[in-house]
């Protein structure tokens, strides 16, 4: 190993820790012991030290003993001539250093407690607001879903600064088309890779894949942090057992730092840190170089990267794969722009949104009624558009295959949000007769037309679904008949296929299907999917999973025999049993569909919604990720995700889909939707229509009013009084215990 490396990490080290240990005595002597310390918004503490050591940090005084543990892990002072045979000291070295830094950037939440945007997921640039901080265990968990199903292949952590601000977005964009997250903190020479990308105009944020963490160089721990929780949330890993987590790290986050100009020995001592993750560093100066193998997959730091060529090298170094699809368009393209937001200032043309109406259909064709590759755009195209105004737009996708299914349309037009989004310049948002599209002035002046909407999704469709179709026409109208015209018989389109999927039932067929994506992140968690038990992370129902075996027929979704029903109340098939036995690597025997209470499904972490058993109530509750606040069963969404999460079965506790609520089986072996007695208000309003209709089924109207909010009460006790004002029927059923006699 370098001797210069050993010295600098260890000499960063000390430094940083001996900084943090003044830093803490200001803090005591100013707050106090009991001074609330935190990250916001996350059940995970201090996440490093949490995941690493079990230690809760959760005041001033619970901060000492994880600093005296980082004073205690410093090895000793080496010369610069000190040769090390191996990296020991070193990680020792570096994860001093990260305990010692998560505990300053805690203290910088009490002093300053508005320079961080806790729960942001796009910065406030225009007040010159850009730090984020910590992500919140809802932006957590639902950016962490990408890690799972492959959208985002891994991360990378650039620290410091570009030589100059265009040469800073030129990187951005290449590690955007290539769906890599960029990770930012630390500044060089008087400014930060974020700022680089403000002053280009560029979009930062989580929804484009840019996150500035913060400005110096301890906001690493927040990108280290990030994967520490996902590894808690989804691999079901226990706070302390570091071996477990350090592992996981390298093995499934695949993650990479970027040090770009001049690496002070600070720098050195968290790039030693983020090799305990199996994170190497790439860096464009001339540093000493660690290049045997050892921790890291390949090497551990590699030095003097041109940076026209550090995305790549990056990549190779972290053995990330990474597919790219270049698609013919005048723009960049790629997941990464997904989330780019088309502001007034920056619009061209808009369409839809109530302002026009904007509809899309997918049909199948017969072979020989389309031709492949033909994209007509009948109406006004930009050309014929000046700035601001506006257009009707209907997207007519025909498509043709000798194993294309009718089944498979609602699939396909599914798709076409994200495959528009994904043109840099181009937002859209909403699907079939109410979608919105944007078009940015930049996209305009680099040459998008209309056209190439057809374009992106013949290449698209080509590539993603080629094993069931043969040719993809597609036709855009922009004449107000013509889009009024295909609305109509789009919208009776619609009413057939819901009627359809709406009126299976799980006895109307002999085959699920599985979905094991989550299994990157939670190695046990296997979700079967049936007509009336979506996927619980509610992308996927069983007209999904049927169409994604037949286009992918190795992938994820594979179909299930379920053979002899063992339990026809609880929902429990032998097939199925064999099948979760082994696909959860014999960890899991055995479950239930239709129970909160016995034997439930597994949870990945990854769901829309937990239920939970409240007893005094007689009932359940349940709640969505996006709402924060307190629940009648003591926990946060978050922590209630923590706990049951990384594919376990926790009687009392499930993993759901938002629209498994109003599904038929819902928790039927309980008694089903009459034991809801809490859910917050926003979720309520958002299925209100739905729970209506349930309701007159189940012969009470308005059970949806009997339902208790946050606004009655967030205790058992609290909300107790109004379900019996309201006569809830779940008060009237047998003991929710004793459901299953």
């Amino acid at each position: 190993m370098s001797k210069l490396v050993a010295f600098a990490a260890i000499q960063g080290a000390y430094n940083i820790v001996s900084k943090a240990e003044g830093k803490y005595k200001e803090a005591l002597e100013k707050y106090g012991g009991s001074q609330k310390l935190e990250f916001p918004n996350t059940a995970y503490y201090l996440p490093i030290i949490y995941s690493l050591t079990g230690i809760k940090v959760t005041d001033l005084d619970s901060a000492r003993k994880p600093l005296e543990l980082a004073r205690k892990l410093l090895p000793p002072h080496v010369k610069k001539d000190c040769h090390l045979p191996y990296l020991g000291p070193v990680l020792d070295a570096g994860m001093a250093a990260l305990f010692a830094e998560e505990i300053v950037e805690a203290i910088r939440y009490v002093e300053d407690p508005d320079f961080y945007q806790p729960d942001v997921e796009d910065p406030d640039v225009e007040n010159g607001k850009i730090w984020l901080g910590a992500a919140s265990d809802t932006i957590m968990r639902k950016r962490g879903v990408e890690f799972v199903d492959g959208t985002a292949p891994g991360f990378v952590a650039i620290v410091g600064a570009a030589p100059d601000s265009g040469t800073a977005k030129k990187l951005a964009q290449e590690y955007q088309e290539k769906a890599i997250y960029v990770f930012m903190c630390a500044n060089q020479n008087g400014t930060t890779f974020a700022e680089q990308l403000v002053k280009e105009k560029v979009q930062i944020g989580w929804n484009t894949r840019l996150v500035p963490f913060g400005p110096d160089i301890s906001a690493a721990v927040f990108a280290l942090g990030f994967a520490n929780r996902a590894g808690m949330a989804f691999g079901g890993i226990n706070p302390g057992d570091f071996k477990r987590q350090l592992r996981y790290q390298k093995n499934r986050i695949f993650a990479f730092i970027n040090a770009l100009g001049e690496v002070n020995a600070e720098w050195a001592a968290n790039a030693a840190g983020a090799i305990n993750w199996g994170f190497p560093t790439i860096a464009d100066t001339d540093i000493p170089e660690i290049l045997p193998t050892g921790v890291c997959t390949y090497e551990h730091v590699v030095a003097r990267v041109p940076l026209e060529e550090i995305v790549q090298k990056s990549i190779e170094v972290r053995g990330l794969k990474v597919t790219v699809s270049k698609v013919d368009i005048p723009l960049a393209y790629g997941p990464a722009f997904e989330g780019e937001r088309v502001r007034k200032d920056d619009l061209y043309l808009e369409m839809g949104g109530g302002r026009t109406q904007c509809t899309e259909l997918v049909k199948m064709a017969e072979m020989n009624e389309i031709e492949d590759g033909k994209v007509t755009v009948i109406g006004p195209d930009i050309k014929d558009v000046k700035k601001g105004d506006r257009l009707p737009l209907g997207i007519f996708v025909q498509v043709a295959g000798r194993k294309m299914q009718p089944d498979f349309e609602p699939i396909l037009e599914r798709q076409i949000h994200h495959l528009i989004n994904y043109a840099q310049g181009i937002m859209h948002i909403g699907q079939r007769d109410i979608s919105w599209i944007r078009v940015s002035e930049a996209a305009v002046q680099k040459g998008f037309t209309l056209k190439d909407i057809g374009v992106i999704l013949h290449a698209k469709f080509h590539q993603d679904f080629g094993t069931i179709l043969d040719k993809v026409q597609v036709t855009l109208y922009t004449n107000k008949e013509d889009v009024d015209k295909l609305t109509e018989w789009a919208r009776k389109e619609y009413r057939l296929r819901d009627e359809r999927v709406e009126n299976m039932t799980d006895e109307s067929v002999e085959v699920y299907y599985s979905c094991t994506l989550c299994q990157s992140f939670a190695p046990s968690h296997v979700c079967v999917v049936s007509p009336e038990r979506t996927g619980l992370c509610g992308a996927y129902n069983w007209m999904d999973c049927k169409a994604s075996y037949e286009i992918n027929p190795t992938g994820p979704n594979q179909p299930i025999v379920k053979g002899e029903c063992i339990d026809p109340k609880l929902g429990q098939w032998k097939g199925v049993n064999d099948f979760v036995y082994k696909a959860s690597r014999q960890a899991i025997t055995h479950y239930n569909f239709y129970s909160v209470v016995h034997a439930p499904m597994t949870t990945c972490g990854c769901c829309e919604c937990i239920c939970a058993v409240l007893p005094q109530c007689n009932g359940v509750m349940t709640v969505h990720r996006d709402y924060t606040g307190d629940t009648p069963c003591g926990m946060k969404f978050t922590t209630l995700a923590g706990v049951i999460g990384g594919g376990q079965s926790t009687p009392g506790f499930v993993g759901h889909s938002k629209f498994n609520i109003t599904q038929r089986k819902f928790i039927a072996g309980d008694g089903g939707l009459l034991r809801l007695v809490w859910m917050p208000k926003s979720l309520k309003e958002e299925i209100r229509e739905r729970l209506i209709k349930r309701g007159q089924e189940l012969g009470i109207p308005d059970l949806v009013d009997r339902i208790a909010d946050e606004t009655v009460g967030t205790t058992e006790e609290e909300i107790l009084p109004f379900l019996k004002e309201k006569d809830h029927p779940a008060l009237k059923m047998p003991p929710i215990v004793e459901s299953q006699e």
